[in-house]
């Protein structure tokens, strides 16, 4: 009996243990809330549900749609492009596509308003449900600019806010934020359309992504400058009336990371959104980067802000005045979300949400079956603007391994089978499977060459990545156990931004091509695994 006693103190004890520390770990929560390509976030409430969506440029399905109940856990809902007839992306640039998606509820509907850049301007299409099915798009056409928002007044009418440079400029980079009623019932703008503000300094640039709010009886307008690099910042203007003036904020920038030099590790931060809470508090969700050594091979990632308003002035995280890598988390119920396998085994019938094609499919070419993901290799190209047969998912750590095991063989030279780190035509790698053995290929710059090539005769193999920082390294063999390493360490410079990768995100993945000619072999992969590397 004493020692059942014993042994029962000792479970309530490590129970007790254990939630000690799960409550002291759900205190804080960790910035970014979105890892990885998911820029240019905006968020809405709909009594104690939160939905957020952010930007897919070329991505397929496009405008992902996450849903919260605490602020720090999401889960992806369903996407606002679903259907290959809403838009068409073919021989669009990578960096192109889908911009700047702003999220809004509405008397029983949900709002996404973005802009198609070089594929058919601005639109909005709405839905009952945030997972779908969402309406065709309805196109302004005569709504220039980007990154459009609404707004409705208490009067019930709505309101367009976008940006535009159509006018005449006073200073390099000079752009406005204007406002102009949106009839619903007519799809098109009416009535008078007025520039609000060209930023809050007398050499403001790149005003853009543009958010108006009533609060406590004042209208604030919060918006974007600087460009989405360094210089990237968040600003207010408030205003008494809907139309005007705006007076911008004496705080201004209320948010921004270019003071703390370029070699703090969060940068670039900007495009924000505001949401009150149930409970009342205010948070902020924005974009940012996180760098390493002046690079950043994640691109821009969504980060959570505290918020709090004195004189009407927004100040972002107080005390600290910057977006934290760690921080407290929100008064709201911790509802944590089902993770993520880190093995896909293509058991189920659809593809998980976390797949996505670059560019829409123009027909399908792979199969789940036998609990395989099956490609027909098709002629296009990832070099090329059009779809190819890749389908990859979001890397959303600086420390990660990727891998895959792989069925392929042929008796062409045009035939190759494999894996892909990819963030746009002129910036990637490819790991593939051809008619002599395994094959290392770079695109960095635009520039391509074969990094390496050695012999390999099995039908099966096992493809891996492992990314360490900057550090890359591509590895292949017959068995998990018994590896070799192609290509030496590489970087993922080929996937940071640079004169090519500029907006967009980075994937990785599987990959199949038969290289401009017709085929009819297929690559079958047994399952794909991606998880962070625990240091």
């Amino acid at each position: 009996m004493k020692i059942v006693s014993i042994m029962n103190k000792g479970l309530f004890i490590c129970i007790w243990l254990l939630a000690t520390v799960w409550l002291a770990q759900a205190q804080t929560f960790k910035n970014p809330v979105l890892p990885g390509f998911n820029p240019d976030p905006s968020i809405c409430r709909v009594n104690d549900d939160y939905y957020m969506v952010t930007s897919s440029f070329t991505w397929y399905p496009g405008i992902p749609i996450y849903h919260s109940k605490d602020l720090v856990n999401w889960e992806i809902v369903g996407h606002g492009i679903s259907r290959p007839d809403m838009i068409d992306m073919n021989g669009l640039n990578d960096n192109d596509g889908i911009w700047a998606v702003t999220i809004r509820f509405h008397e029983g509907l949900f709002y996404l308003i973005t802009t198609g850049s070089k594929c058919g301007g601005n639109f909005y299409i709405t839905a009952a449900d945030p997972k779908g099915p969402w309406s065709d798009p309805v196109w302004l056409k005569d709504a220039p600019g980007i990154d459009p928002s609404l707004f409705w007044d208490d009067n019930g009418k709505c309101y367009y806010i976008g940006n535009t440079w159509d006018f005449k400029s006073s200073w390099p980079a000079q752009c406005a934020i204007w406002m102009q009623e949106l009839d619903l019932s007519r799809n098109k703008l009416v009535g008078e359309r007025k520039i609000l503000t060209y930023g809050h300094a007398n050499n403001a640039t790149y005003a853009e992504g543009p958010h108006l709010y009533k609060i406590n009886g004042k209208y604030l307008l919060l918006m974007a400058e600087g460009g989405s690099s360094y210089h990237h910042a968040v600003t207010v203007h408030q205003s008494k009336s809907l139309w005007g003036p705006y007076v911008a904020d004496k705080t201004n920038p209320v948010l921004s990371h270019r003071h703390l030099g370029e070699n703090y590790p969060i940068q670039g931060l900007g495009h924000a959104d505001l949401v009150q809470t149930q409970n009342g508090e205010w948070y902020s969700v924005v974009l940012g980067k996180r760098m390493i050594k002046g690079y950043n091979p994640l691109a821009r990632e969504t980060f959570l802000c505290k918020v709090n308003f004195e004189n009407s002035t927004p100040i972002f995280n107080p005390g600290y005045g910057i977006v934290l890598p760690e921080q407290e988390r929100p008064d709201l119920p911790w509802q944590p979300v089902k993770v993520e396998p880190v093995r896909d085994d293509f058991e189920t019938e659809n593809l998980a949400s976390k797949w996505y094609f670059v560019r829409i499919p123009r027909k399908k070419f792979y199969t789940l079956e036998d609990n395989c993901l099956n490609i027909s290799l098709q002629p296009e190209v990832i070099d090329s603007l059009v779809n190819a047969a890749m389908i990859v998912q979001k890397i959303k750590h600086h420390d990660f391994t990727a891998m895959t095991k792989l069925e392929f063989q042929t008796k062409k030279e045009n035939e190759q089978a494999g894996l892909v780190v990819y963030r746009t035509a002129t910036g990637y790698y490819t790991l593939m499977k051809d008619k002599s053995g395994i094959v290392l290929t770079k695109r960095h710059l635009g520039k391509k060459e074969v990094v390496s090539r050695i012999p390999y005769a099995k039908k099966d193999v096992y493809l891996k990545v492992t990314a360490n920082g900057l550090n890359v390294d591509f590895s292949f063999g017959e068995t998990i156990d018994n590896m070799t390493n192609i290509g030496g360490t590489q970087t993922l410079e080929v996937i940071s931004d640079n004169k090519f990768n500029k907006f967009n995100g980075s994937g990785v993945g599987v990959y199949a091509t038969s290289n401009g000619k017709p085929s009819r072999n297929k690559a079958a992969y047994d399952w794909f695994e991606y998880q962070e590397t625990i240091k």
